[in-house]
């Protein structure tokens, strides 16, 4: 083996080869640096600031383990046009590695943000002004925002912590833990003004409406993966329920703000990352619909029982997270680490042509598995041109990637 290929084995080795051929790929840099490790977490968030100029970040100072009452993050947003600047906004003692702290932009003016946070018993959230620093703490915790930026969806994260580790906060205990399927908590409606929050949805009333397939006397009932669609009308949320020999079983609803008109959009018991098309639409991964017996990517209406159509069978990858781009033309999605270099491909889907345009290849060492694994969660700028990721950064472990694919055309 001559030396340029025994340098190229050893930095693959590494983690610090992203693709083979990386000219294939659109320009991409990684824009956080240690001490410290970055990472922002779920798809679905406002990480971009409405100019894209900012983008939001949580920082940690230790990796692969899970987060303990005490530990304390920073959050934080890189300044794109100073030299990735960064710009420390608060910390936090209420995150997970999956989702951070729920920490997002607030509607479209562009500098307010949010995030979630634990004092003493209680979780509660901060609302803060970027430019003038100014913070207001709200009593509850949030999820999902609504488009305007007045109102949120959330969940018992205590709970969630008990039946889905690596999604709910450490520090409370779930009071009824003992419970099945509780009618004191579930998902609650948010007040962004006040912070008062309202129970719209208990688990028990989730636990007895519709049909519940495999529902046993010790199946514990949780909600959460919340959306709210669009135009602010509805949201989505999983409820899921354990099951006796491990994992879980699952079913996509929806519902007004206020908990009304629920719709058991999927309720085979199989569905996972989603997004909204539009108002009426919902893409999402589910198995076992239109003679397909394997996880795929599904255009659902929404209603009971909303099955249309399936997307991309094949070239769309049917585990990663996806995100509707320019107009719907495009699907953003990624993949969990494949093969042995665990390589994660970040891509895009064009609709009308059945086209994938993979955006670069990422090496995730076996380090980075389980509850603390990074998964890419590909977050769009506002306007489409930039795409920014979680992923490793070699020995600088975990780190945010923008990827700038302006130059991306059907």
């Amino acid at each position: 083996m001559n030396r340029r290929h025994w340098l190229a084995s050893s930095l693959a080795a590494a983690g610090l080869v992203r693709a083979q051929n990386p000219s294939a790929f659109p320009p991409m840099r990684v824009i956080t640096k240690g001490p410290g490790f970055h990472w922002f977490g779920y798809y679905d968030k406002h990480q971009f600031c409405p100019q894209n100029r900012f983008v939001l970040s949580n920082k940690v100072a230790f990796e692969h383990r899970s987060p303990q009452p005490e530990d304390e993050i920073e959050v934080g947003m890189i300044d794109l046009e100073d030299k990735d600047r960064w710009i420390p906004l608060g910390k936090t003692k209420a995150w997970n590695w999956q989702q951070g702290c729920m920490l997002q932009w607030i509607g479209e003016q562009g500098h307010r943000v949010i995030w979630n946070d634990r004092r003493k018993d209680r979780f509660i959230s901060w609302i803060m002004d970027v430019k003038t620093g100014e913070k207001q703490e709200l009593p509850s915790a949030i999820y999902s925002l609504s488009p305007d930026g007045r109102e949120a969806v959330s969940c018992d994260f205590s709970r969630v912590a008990d039946c889905r580790p690596g999604y709910g906060y450490a520090g409370i205990r779930d009071p009824y833990f003992e419970r099945m399927a509780p009618a004191q908590t579930g998902i609650t409606r948010v007040d962004l003004q006040t912070g008062q929050s309202r129970l719209i949805l208990s688990h028990e009333l989730l636990a007895n409406t519709g049909k519940v397939i495999d529902n046993h006397p010790n199946s514990k009932h949780h909600a959460y993966h919340l959306l709210v669609g669009p135009d602010g009308r509805r949201f989505i949320l999983l409820h899921r329920w354990t099951q006796p020999k491990g994992g879980h079983l699952t079913r996509l609803i929806t519902a007004n703000m206020d908990g009304s008109d629920l719709r058991i959009v999927i309720g085979n018991g199989y569905a996972s990352h989603f997004i909204w098309r539009d108002k009426d639409h919902i893409l999402s991964q589910a198995k076992d619909w239109l003679g397909n017996p394997n996880w795929g990517d599904f255009l659902f209406a929404d209603r009971n029982d909303g099955i249309l159509e399936e997307i991309g069978q094949g070239v769309l990858d049917s585990g990663g997270h996806l995100t509707y781009l320019r107009n719907n033309e495009w699907i953003l999605n990624d993949t969990y680490p494949k093969g042995v270099r665990r390589l994660q491909t970040p891509h895009l889907y064009h609709l009308a042509s059945g086209k994938r345009v993979d955006l670069a290849q990422l090496s995730s060492p076996p380090q980075y598995s389980g509850e603390w694994r990074v998964d890419n969660h590909p977050r769009s700028s506002r306007d489409g041109n930039w795409v920014c990721l979680d992923a490793p950064d070699g020995d600088r472990g975990r780190q945010l990637h923008l990827i700038d694919i302006r130059g991306i055309k059907a």
